[in-house]
This record gives structure tokens, sequence and C-alpha cells, in this order.
């Protein structure tokens, strides 16, 4: 698992190191019990400080993704179904969001973007 953090981001570091943490779990690159890099590794190797690394940990201890084991560091907790199936209706409301937005912005009526939506759910499943 590659993290990459941004200066330039309107997010905070540690938000970015728990969405992208969040990201490779629910994409299966990390997986039940697999072992994060330490607090102190993470905080060398992304060059910041181990005060942001151990708000991002905690964030995501306390969400519910990783549990820390003393003295030996902290792993992904099974996946949770309920977690998983938010996660991908919130990425479904943005991409929709999004064509709604175009629709609207070029008067494309709704029982047309209702249509669109039926033919691909369609044409995905057949």
């Amino acid at each position: 698992m590659k993290i990459i953090v941004s200066n330039r981001s309107g997010d905070p570091i540690y938000e970015q190191i728990k969405e992208q943490v969040k990201a490779a779990i629910f994409a299966d690159e990390l997986r039940e019990d697999d072992m994060l890099p330490s607090i102190r590794q993470l905080a060398r190797d992304l060059k910041i400080s181990v005060i942001t690394t151990t708000r991002a940990y905690g964030d995501l201890e306390r969400e519910g993704f990783i549990a820390s084991v003393q003295g030996k560091g902290c792993f992904v907790l099974p996946r949770n179904t309920e977690l998983a199936r938010e996660n991908a209706l919130h990425k479904m409301e943005n991409g929709l969001s999004a064509a709604i937005a175009a629709a609207k912005a070029e008067s494309i009526p709704k029982a047309d973007v209702i249509e669109r939506l039926n033919l691909l759910w369609e044409a995905e499943y057949e």
C-alpha cells in the first residue's frame, strides 16, 4: 500500500492518510489481519509528524477499520459489510450527482436520465 499526502490538498494530512487506508481496505488491497506500517515508520516515510499518523490511526481504530495490538502494531480488522455498502452508496451518489448536474446544465429531462441509467444497467448486467 502506498500513501501519498499533499500539502496542497484542502484536507488535513491525517484525513488523507485515513481515507487512503480506508480506500485500500475497500479495494481489498489491504485485507483482514494485514499489518500496517508502524506509526513511527509511516511518519518517517511520509516525512510528517508522529502526532499526525497517530491521529489517522486513532480515527481508523475508532471507526472499526483497524485494531492496535500493544507491542505488535496495527492490523486490519475484518471488513464490515455495512461500512463497505455505505462506501459503495457514497461513491454511487457522487457519480449520480455529477450525472444529474450535467443533465440539468443541458436541460436534459429526468425521464431521459432514467432511461439512460436503465439502458446502462441492463447492458452491464446481461
